[in-house]
């Protein structure tokens, strides 16, 4: 039986490409947003799933760490995608006679040279293979759009000028959600491990928690935090580190941060990916 993957989006959307990219063998499972990319997973409906959380131009992806710490999966890996983007048009339009582009807000603000040189009306759609599938389908001849070398493929559209976007180390960061599906650890590789705290409400709750990485050597990549419930007075942090919880130095800073939490819960801990040595 075929493995599946979901991801948000239309076929052809970035999240689409790192699916093919990482687990080619895979079934790709096109879903309308983040919420049911997770659920079937959830519901045994697909084994995985892709879900960006960040981009290097752009920032984090909203909400996004709310819903997978809300979600009853584990983080199974992370990847990052070089973002290339591609302004694409039926076949046989000139870039010349292009008048007008449709991409996601992201999209277009990420090309903004060569919409400005070319002279061409953005216009905002909800992502970047839809609206390549929206130029497909459509009658004008002079509206482009800008969208993945995939999309252009699924829906036989012509690149017309290749890598257009302003910052060529453009990357997002996507983590893989499971189930059921776990890496054992392997002593050769570094790892990262991710959880959301609730703080105490005593004074200095999250600096003394924060305190267990620092005296237990453990270095701290990412601290975020979200708020809880609509409630200003109410916030969770998103964390980052490196090491796994098999390591003696993790398990006693995990022990010392739940000292001062309400709640700790650990999303995953998974390898390091080789762009971060890279990068």
């Amino acid at each position: 039986m075929t493995k599946k993957i979901s991801f948000q989006g239309e076929l052809g959307a970035y999240s689409h490409l790192a699916c093919k990219n990482v687990f080619a063998d895979y079934e790709a499972v096109p879903c309308r947003n983040f919420n049911d990319a997770l659920t079937c997973v959830s519901e045994g409906q697909t084994d995985l799933a892709m879900i960006p959380v960040e981009n290097s131009a752009a920032g984090r992806v909203a909400d996004i760490h709310k819903l997978v710490g809300n979600s009853d999966l584990k983080i199974y890996a992370e990847h990052f995608e070089k973002v290339r983007h591609q302004l694409i048009a039926k076949p046989g339009i000139d870039i010349a006679n292009l008048k007008s582009v449709r991409s996601h807000v992201m999209g277009l603000g990420q090309c903004t040279k060569v919409i400005d040189t070319l002279g061409l009306q953005a216009i905002v759609m909800a992502d970047t293979a839809g609206s390549a599938k929206f130029i497909s389908e459509s009658g004008e001849d002079h509206e482009a759009a800008i969208a993945s070398e995939l999309a252009a493929e699924i829906y036989n559209l012509n690149i017309v000028q290749a890598n257009i976007e302003d910052d060529k180390k453009n990357t997002t960061r996507f983590l893989v959600m499971s189930k059921d599906l776990q890496q054992e650890k392997d002593d050769s590789l570094d790892y990262l491990t991710s959880c959301i705290i609730e703080t105490k409400s005593i004074p200095s709750a999250l600096y003394k928690a924060l305190g267990g990485f620092a005296t237990n050597g453990v270095n701290m990549i990412k601290l975020e935090s979200f708020i809880v419930e609509s409630d200003f007075n109410k916030a969770q942090f998103y964390i980052e580190f490196e090491g796994h919880l098999g390591d003696p130095v993790v398990a006693g800073a995990v022990e010392e941060v739940k000292h001062y939490t309400n709640m700790l819960t650990i999303l995953g801990e998974y390898p390091k990916h080789e762009y971060r040595s890279k990068s």
